[in-house]
């Protein structure tokens, strides 16, 4: 099976029908996204092993990393790993037949950990843990901690007609400032549909697979290729990054306020760990000193957060 995913031309291969329909459930119907550069092929190949003896009753165990002689692994247990060879730009991903009654763990913590490792270290992009929106190709990056509010702000955007590139996972090439990512599905909890008036739009979210994080919050798993919305048709060429922030703006009119310079680097490194060690990461922080980037607090309705990112859009 070949699909273009963040940009790079991936090739799966397995024996396993149950494993490459999960590849096509994840990134099936996906925009082409091409970047501005010679790409190479992926090849990931998917193993199923047999039954674990004694599965684990509620969830798989964390994902641990490890690397070495140039290999880069994320080990759940003995029937359930990846070994990925970023230098070769293949990787290995081995999962237990119990594993395909955990389809979420398995999509994200096994596939796409591949997935993604490869596209970061093959097209030398940034990876950071935001979401992102834009229109007209450029785009605005939403970063900010769990439970601020970038998946509800990322949905209210994608129903008020902006263009959704990614919710949980964006890569950026730092030299073009250019971002890709999944634009498969969206995350929400229960609360985000209280400011959804559209009958349809509540149905679609609420019938939707719910999935449950390591950290026990219970989301909606909406698939976004279901044409309630436009996906990002291209890469988008960031014009803006903004924190956002749970706290409610002291004047309702006024959500954004930009971030003073000497205190971008520190809040950036703060709110990415894992992409601060990453190559790239010091041209990434420059290019966005120059795009500005500001602070976005909740204002009385979703939508007014939306019109302040069309706002830095314009």
């Amino acid at each position: 099976m070949r699909m273009q995913i963040l940009g790079g031309k991936f090739h799966f291969e397995s024996t396993s029908e149950s494993l490459l329909r999960l590849v096509e459930i994840a990134y099936g119907g996906l925009p082409r996204y091409q970047l501005p550069m010679a790409v190479p092929e992926f090849r990931i190949e998917l193993r199923l092993s047999r039954r674990q003896a004694e599965p684990n009753a509620s969830e798989p165990p964390p994902v641990e990393t490890t690397s070495g002689a140039g290999f880069l692994c994320g080990v759940m247990d003995a029937s359930n790993y990846v070994v990925i060879a970023p230098e070769q730009h293949k990787a290995l991903v081995v999962a237990s037949e119990d594993m395909l009654s955990r389809p979420y763990h398995l999509r994200y913590e096994l596939i796409e950990f591949a997935v993604f490792i490869l596209a970061t270290r093959g097209l030398g992009l940034v990876p950071l843990h935001a979401a992102c929106v834009g229109r007209q190709g450029r785009g605005i990056l939403l970063l900010g901690a769990s439970g601020s509010g970038k998946s509800t702000l990322a949905l209210h955007s994608f129903l008020d007609g902006l263009e959704f590139l990614a919710e949980d996972a964006v890569l950026v090439q730092p030299e073009s400032m250019l971002a890709t990512g999944v634009a498969n599905y969206l995350h929400v909890q229960a609360d985000a549909l209280n400011f959804v008036e559209d009958d349809k739009i509540r149905r679609w979210i609420s019938q939707a697979p719910i999935i449950r994080r390591r950290s026990g919050v219970e989301k909606f798993e909406a698939d976004l290729r279901q044409d309630h919305g436009h996906l990002a048709a291209v890469p988008l060429r960031l014009a803006g990054v903004v924190f956002v922030s749970n706290q409610s703006a002291d004047d309702p009119d006024v959500l954004l306020s930009a971030v003073p310079r000497d205190e971008i680097a520190a809040r950036l490194s703060a709110d990415q760990p894992y992409a601060v060690g990453q190559p790239g990461w010091q041209h990434f922080e420059q290019q966005s000193m120059q795009l500005g980037v500001h602070q976005l607090r909740r204002g009385r309705h979703p939508r007014a957060s939306v019109d302040a990112l069309r706002h830095l859009l314009d």
